[in-house]
């Protein structure tokens, strides 16, 4: 039984875990923000790893950008990816077409749990 006032998780949800020093990031975030009109169906979410660290933790994110794709609940990617428009676009229209989730670890499993329950927290 769904709860009316709980929101029901997005369908598709990508989240780049970057930090606000890296350059790359500050560089990449414009071109982000610029593909969720593109994917009207998906939430977009901006991860700062070191302000949201009890978010992210125990997952260590070494390399930028770092990026989550959910949909349906799992997570169906997660990695480093070159900071380009055109490598994302092609991440996500390939899990929007794809039929079954590919296999991904466990903390990327867990991850992805604990961002979508974050996101309606603060929904709420």
């Amino acid at each position: 039984m769904t709860n009316a006032t709980s929101p029901s998780p997005p369908h598709l949800l990508v989240a780049c875990l970057c930090a606000q020093w890296c350059g790359t990031c500050r560089d990449y975030r414009p071109l982000f923000d610029q593909l969720q009109a593109e994917f009207a169906e998906a939430q977009f979410v901006w991860i700062d790893i070191e302000d949201e660290a009890d978010l992210v933790d125990p997952v260590e994110v070494d390399n930028f950008p770092t990026l989550l794709v959910v949909a349906d609940g799992q997570a169906r990617f997660f990695g480093t990816l070159t900071p380009h428009l055109d490598t994302l676009r092609r991440i996500l229209q390939t899990q929007l077409s794809a039929e079954r989730a590919p296999s991904v670890e466990p903390q990327a499993q867990a991850l992805a749990q604990r961002v979508l329950r974050h996101l309606a927290a603060k929904a709420q």
